[in-house]
């Protein structure tokens, strides 16, 4: 196994550059590798994920297929925090179908995917608390969420949070009790 590093870019990408990894969410392109493997040399992008204390090495004749971008424009990242103030869409159906919808959209890489699960499983502090899963997989999207609104706006991700925080509080109903919602609902649905 013959590794010999090069810095020079590939398909767009390159050296030092954040991108977006749909399953590990952002992390940074340390350096592009050949590496001889059974024979075959291959080019990877060698992708650091600091925070997750974990290294990626992907083909880069893989990325597209894997899904790898590089971070959101602005705009787009601006459209994912406008999607918080949002009513949340819950749908009916059972648990496990929606977490595993949930998880799906975490995993997409997708940034508004990712709003739309913040947006639909916070809950204020006057509201009801949430199960184990329903926890894991909020936190799970915040932190995808928090990481690229840090990387893309040059913030550190206590203050990306605040950020996110802050426009979730903007959502309708968020801090009025449960009977209140329900109530709210109702008269909605006679009008």
């Amino acid at each position: 196994m013959t590794i010999k590093k090069t810095s020079q870019g590939r398909h767009g990408f390159k050296t030092n550059e954040h991108v977006v990894y749909p399953s590990h969410g952002v992390g940074q392109i340390v350096a592009i590798e050949e590496q001889v493997i059974a024979g075959h040399t291959l080019e990877l992008f060698v992708i650091s994920f600091e925070k997750d204390k974990m290294t990626l090495r992907v083909p880069v004749a893989k990325v597209a297929s894997a899904g790898m971008r590089k971070l959101s424009e602005d705009t787009l990242v601006d459209k994912a925090l406008e999607t918080l103030t949002g009513r949340a869409r819950v749908k009916k159906t059972m648990w496990s179908r929606r977490a595993q919808e949930y998880e799906a959209k975490i995993n997409s890489g997708d940034i508004i995917a990712i709003a739309e699960v913040v947006r639909d499983l916070f809950r204020a502090e006057t509201q009801p608390e949430q199960s184990y899963s329903e926890r894991q997989l909020y936190e799970s999207a915040l932190d995808r969420m928090m990481r690229e609104v840090a990387a893309v706006q040059k913030l550190t991700d206590i203050e990306a949070q605040k950020v996110i925080e802050g426009q979730l509080a903007k959502g309708p109903r968020r801090g009025r009790g449960e009977e209140a919602e329900v109530e709210a609902e109702a008269q909605e649905e006679a009008a």
